[in-house]
């Protein structure tokens, strides 16, 4: 058990460390990274004792420890089981479903940073002549919002950070408005089926079906998103000032043609993506890498006949040198580390914990909602979706939330996606917004937290009176 008990210690030294990287001056993916390591060694280490812990009801604490020995046919586990199960069974599954959002990231990353190299986005941000802050807020949010049902959180997130760098010259006021990109993107992707990983998911599942996500949870959305803008825009005043070019940024070594070309098919191909999972079956990061093949083979056919120097920064083998790969590091440490939790079986007995002394569905997706601030919502989603199997059709009381497109998915799909802006670390969009400016987690504390948390509560009453007043059955 102390083993069992270490383990949640070492995690919240670890997420302490992320939180606090500024004062301590040591980059998070370096905190991530050792603390994801760890976790593994201490749970492999102790295998004997944690995965020994039986819950109430006489069975073993991890879920997938129960689902291996179930499969292996094995009954009498012995040490060398347990050690054959971490080794080659999970670190391997969890390794499958993290490297495919690690790739998706890079893919994504690499084509938004091509458009960008290619000047792509000053068609966009020519068109946006505002530098009123509220009106700006108002543009950028609702574009952000409608932009992250079709692509998702994540892909929207990096694209409209590197938009934000041509539009606003100030540090801190830029990571206001990255931040909101990040609310804004979270609210949107709750609403779509592929808007969100967590949606994804629950679409895949087959918890949710598309149609009904939409009809259901897009109201709640944009509450979350509308009504922390309504709050900013009586406190919020002045202006924003535009970067100023220099001598290397104003020089055009694009024609307008090659920028129009490659910002259509960088939208293309990111849009590309979830046709490619619907007529495939394919996971999404193939469709990801499959656009960037595309792109990165058009631009090394129409650079051909340019200087050494225009070549090197315009072809992707130029980009991706400027592609944030710490960031990529940190993702692959805190979801290595959150994944450890599963399969030792702490974010198990906290479900179990959570029906026990909860039980009202409203509430356990509110508290899911929060916690996904903190550990990734991947996880938790994934971890809902296993404690909670789907009910059959026709069930009655307490099992009706359950069925397919029952009031307890739609709403953790709502609670999942946008409860993760609360902290800057707590969603996808807000993990890639850290790393592409650099934002501070203690500042973006102070400044966004609250604003987050009362849209999310917003949008979350909505859902509840929609449910309610509208659709009781």
């Amino acid at each position: 058990m102390e083993m069992f008990i270490l383990m949640v210690v070492v995690f919240v030294l670890g997420y302490t460390a992320i939180a606090l990287e500024h004062p301590l001056k040591i980059d998070k993916a370096a905190s991530a990274l050792i603390l994801g390591m760890l976790l593994w060694v201490v749970f492999v280490i102790a295998r004997v004792d944690i995965l020994s812990l039986v819950n109430d009801g006489g069975q073993y604490l991890s879920q997938s420890w129960r689902e291996y020995l179930h499969e292996a046919g094995i009954h009498h586990p012995t040490a060398k089981d347990m050690l054959g199960f971490i080794t080659h069974h999970d670190v391997m599954h969890h390794l499958a479903e993290i490297s495919t959002i690690l790739f998706f990231l890079l893919g994504a990353m690499t084509i938004v940073e091509t458009v960008d190299q290619h000047q792509g986005f000053k068609l966009i941000t020519d068109k946006i002549k505002t530098t009123n802050k509220v009106k700006l807020l108002w543009i950028l949010s609702t574009l952000t919002f409608f932009m992250s049902a079709a692509l998702d959180n994540l892909t929207t997130t990096i694209v409209l950070v590197a938009l934000l760098r041509k539009l606003i010259d100030d540090k801190k006021t830029r990571w206001f408005f990255a931040s909101m990109v990040v609310l804004a993107a979270n609210a949107g992707g709750a609403w779509s089926p592929i808007g969100d990983v967590t949606t994804i998911m629950l679409w895949i599942g087959g918890q949710v079906t598309a149609g009904n996500i939409i009809a259901m949870v897009i109201i709640p959305s944009i509450f979350t998103m509308v009504v922390p803008l309504i709050i900013l825009s009586f406190t919020v005043k002045g202006n924003v000032t535009r970067p100023v070019l220099h001598g290397d940024e104003t020089r055009e070594f694009t024609t307008p043609f090659e920028r129009k070309l490659i910002l259509i098919l960088g939208v293309c191909g990111l849009l590309f993506v979830p046709v490619f999972k619907t007529l495939t079956h394919l996971p999404p990061y193939m469709g990801m890498l499959f656009s960037l093949g595309v792109i990165w083979l058009t631009t090394e056919i129409m650079h051909r006949n340019k200087t050494m120097e225009d070549r090197r920064q315009l072809t992707v083998i130029g980009v991706l040198r400027k592609v944030d790969v710490p960031t990529i590091f940190f993702f692959m440490g805190i979801l290595t580390a959150v994944a450890a939790l599963q399969s030792a079986g702490q974010l198990s007995l906290m479900a179990d914990w959570l029906n026990n002394n909860v039980g009202d569905i409203y509430i356990i997706n509110l508290i899911i909602g929060v916690l996904s601030s903190i550990v990734d919502n991947v996880p938790l989603v994934a971890g809902a979706m296993g404690m909670y199997d789907i009910a059959a059709v026709g069930a009655t009381g307490y099992a009706s939330h359950f069925v397919v497109d029952g009031a307890f998915w739609e709403f953790l799909a709502y609670c999942a996606g946008t409860g993760g802006s609360i902290l800057i670390i707590g969603s996808a969009a807000g993990v890639a917004a850290m790393g592409m400016e650099k934002i501070d987690f203690i500042w973006y504390l102070r400044k966004i937290s609250l604003l987050a948390l009362i849209g999310y509560l917003a949008g979350a009453l909505v859902y509840y009176l929609q449910m309610t007043y509208i659709f009781h059955h």
